[in-house]
């Protein structure tokens, strides 16, 4: 189906997009790690409970944490051995996580769910067989598709979000040019569980390779997205694509339509065909301060540092290592950490890169509320948050309504941390709910 140019998105921020460093670097499937630490916490919501016991041996695709409660997912072995430990660590994002250990033995055996039959691929059981592979949304926020994918509401539209907006990754990109099939047939699935013929895929207009690659479906629309950030925002890419708004606190199931991302469709896609639980994940390992910058199929719960060892390391010392992308990443304190169903990319910044002036005080020049996607007042929630007064903060800047995107801290003249102000303040009011 030919392409379409999406509707206009006013707002938003042109960060130099960076992706030339690995957008030309084919996937390549780094050799399994001799361990694997396997955070229980892989998803939004309540953490899985481990099922497995120090000593027990597991294959790939074992279960080895099971979900707690409806918004949380099953946690998989990614790679065959013992059980060697089950303890508590610090996780890239400062909170405490139950991490189970694997020693890895050099068997490949599988312990994968039968794959579904053609007769068999009904709403209830796509979602059913999307549930026990603990698929969820690779886009970044994690939540649980098979959740997803049960509306309250009746949609019309799948929309699949291929954009990829966030400068350094191209792990999208490489997935959509290499497993093109895979992805529409994930999207195709998922279409069924909800009823839907309508399928949609945004992609940035960046990538025109991506873009014809999909041309040739004639059951999915191609929409071409003009180059600004965050165009891959959930409520952003529903309204350039379709012209629906989806009202602060509301879903965007009440405006007709479930977006999903392209290596979320694939993965559903594995789990159908194949019975492949989520137990690896394509990465983009980038940024000036690496050797070699790459695209790479990593298995769950593998060391940082051991990805970026098999990327040649350092090139010089990095100012900043990333986790996710530079805009809604974070930064790591050290390599310590492992890979979780999440992680989209590893950057490793130099100064250059990512050298940051120290913060001042506030213009008042209205900028962030300026290129803000959801139209709130960062300005406000940073003001009541650097005085304590979060109640005030998360009222007068709307905090909960913010995705999180980081353009206000992009655009800031005066380098203020509105975004650490708005997590803060979103913790915050967390812990009074």
């Amino acid at each position: 189906m030919k392409a379409v140019k999406c509707k206009a998105f006013f707002r938003g921020v042109h960060p130099h997009d960076m992706k030339y460093l690995s957008n030309k670097c084919e996937t390549e499937v780094m050799p399994a790690p001799k361990v694997v630490a396997v955070s229980c916490s892989q998803s939004l919501g309540r953490p899985a409970v481990p099922v497995v016991e120090i000593g027990q041996d597991v294959s790939i695709g074992e279960v080895i944490a099971r979900q707690d409660g409806a918004i949380s997912s099953d946690v998989f072995a990614s790679v065959c051995g013992k059980v060697t430990d089950i303890k508590d660590l610090v996780g890239a994002s400062g909170a405490t996580e139950k991490f189970i250990f694997i020693e890895n033995d050099g068997r490949e055996d599988k312990k994968y769910f039968e794959p579904l039959k053609d007769e068999d691929l009904t709403p209830q059981n796509i979602k059913q067989r999307i549930r026990d592979c603990g698929i969820v949304g690779l886009g970044g926020a994690g939540f649980p598709v098979a959740i997803k994918i049960s509306p309250k509401s009746p949609v019309d539209t799948l929309i699949v979000n291929g954009a990829e907006c966030e400068p350094y990754l191209t792990c999208d990109h490489r997935l959509m040019l290499e497993h093109t099939d895979e992805i529409v047939r994930g999207a195709r699935y998922i279409a069924k569980s909800l009823d839907v013929t309508n399928i949609i895929i945004g992609i940035e207009a960046n990538k025109p390779d991506a873009i014809a690659a999909f041309e040739k479906y004639d059951d999915i629309q191609p929409v071409i997205l003009k180059r600004r950030y965050p165009m891959g925002g959930e409520k952003q890419l529903i309204y350039v694509c379709t012209g629906r708004k989806v009202g602060l606190g509301k879903l965007p199931a009440d405006s007709g339509v479930v977006v999903q991302n392209v290596a979320t469709c694939f993965a559903s896609c594995e789990a159908i065909e194949q019975g492949k639980p989520h137990v690896e994940r394509i990465i983009t390992v980038t940024g000036k301060a690496v050797n070699t910058p790459k695209n790479l199929w990593v298995r769950i719960g593998t060391s940082i540092k051991e990805v970026v060892d098999y990327c040649g390391g350092e090139k010089v010392k990095p100012l900043k290592v990333v986790q996710g992308g530079p805009m809604t990443g974070i930064a790591l304190s050290t390599y310590d950490v492992y890979t979780h169903k999440t992680t989209s990319g590893i950057l490793l910044m130099t100064p250059e890169e990512a050298k940051r002036d120290d913060p001042t005080p506030c213009l008042n020049c209205g900028k962030c509320a300026e290129v803000c996607p959801m139209h709130l007042l960062p300005m406000n929630t940073a003001f009541y948050a650097t005085a304590g007064d979060y109640e005030a903060a998360a009222k007068f800047g709307n905090t909960l309504s913010c995705i999180e995107c980081g353009a206000c801290d992009y655009i800031c003249p005066a380098r203020r941390p509105l975004i650490q102000s708005i997590r803060a303040t979103k913790a915050a009011m967390r812990g009074k709910k």
